[in-house]
This record gives structure tokens, sequence and C-alpha cells, in this order.
């Protein structure tokens, strides 16, 4: 059986996302990995477009499931807030296709990518790159959302 898996890493600016492929018994394969940067100025627009463009991800490369990460708690309350509406937004495009959604902490993410729960953003590229086997180290929120997509494969038993 052929699982995609879509990784989520959102935000209200730059939403991460990568689409991994796993085949039985083989290594992970990266189907796609980029960020959606949201250029509108006003949070409802924003918010219109991260939908669609999730929804567009989806219908093209057509995922199994998608996995998400939570919400961390923020400083900032009101950057918090965003952050969730941005999260709710994908998992909606996601839920409104009949996608299965997966929600991982951010350590949970990092432990299960690099073996430590406080890992940094370049050892999540690096280690991306390497268990993907990337031609190019991926841009930092991409690579974060490929981390989602197969800390979801390594809890699943998947990538076995």
């Amino acid at each position: 059986m052929i699982r995609r898996i879509l990784g989520i890493d959102p935000g209200s600016r730059i939403t991460g996302f990568g689409v991994i492929e796993l085949k039985e018994k083989r290594q992970p394969c990266c189907l796609l990995g980029g960020c959606i940067r949201l250029g509108a100025k006003e949070m409802p627009l924003r918010l219109g477009q991260l939908f669609t463009q999730i929804q567009d991800i989806v219908k093209q490369f057509k995922p199994t499931e998608l996995a998400i990460e939570q919400v961390f708690v923020q400083k900032n309350a009101l950057s918090a807030l965003k952050l969730g509406q941005a999260r709710g937004v994908c998992i909606a495009a996601a839920m409104s296709l009949n996608m299965p959604v997966y929600e991982y902490a951010p350590k949970q993410i990092k432990q299960a990518i690099t073996g430590k729960g406080n890992a940094d953003k370049s050892q999540i590229q690096h280690m991306i790159q390497i268990l993907l086997t990337l031609n190019v180290k991926p841009q930092a929120d991409a690579a974060d959302a490929l981390a989602v997509a197969l800390c979801h494969s390594h809890m699943l038993g998947l990538d076995k």
C-alpha cells in the first residue's frame, strides 16, 4: 500500500508544507517541499489564500493523510492566536477533502527527527536532507513540514 503524507508547519505569514510518499519497506520519498508565502496584509485574506493553496496541494498530490504541528504557547498572545487561525484553516482545508488529520507537538517532532526534543532549525534541515536524501538543504519552514510528515510515519511505524 502506498501512503502519502502531507506535513504542515503552519504560520500566519509563511506556512511550510511537504509531501512524502511511503511504499512498503522502502525509504520515504519526498514528492514536494516548499512554503506558502501569504502576501495579503489583512488576516482574513491571508487565511483565504492559505485555504485555497492547501486545497490545491491536496488535489494535485492526493495525500492520504495530514500531519500538522500543534500550537505551542508563545509569549505573544496575538501571535499565538494568528498561528492557531492558520492551523485551523489548514485542518479545515484537509477535512473538507475528507483527509484524516494527525497532530504532533513540536518537541515530539524534533525528537523523532533528531533524537533531541530541543533541536534547532538547522539541525532539522540537516536531518531532513539526510533522511530524505535531498540534494540540497530545504528551506527551514519546508524542512519543518517534512519533519512533521516523517514524524507521523515514525509514530505509525510506516517507515519500517
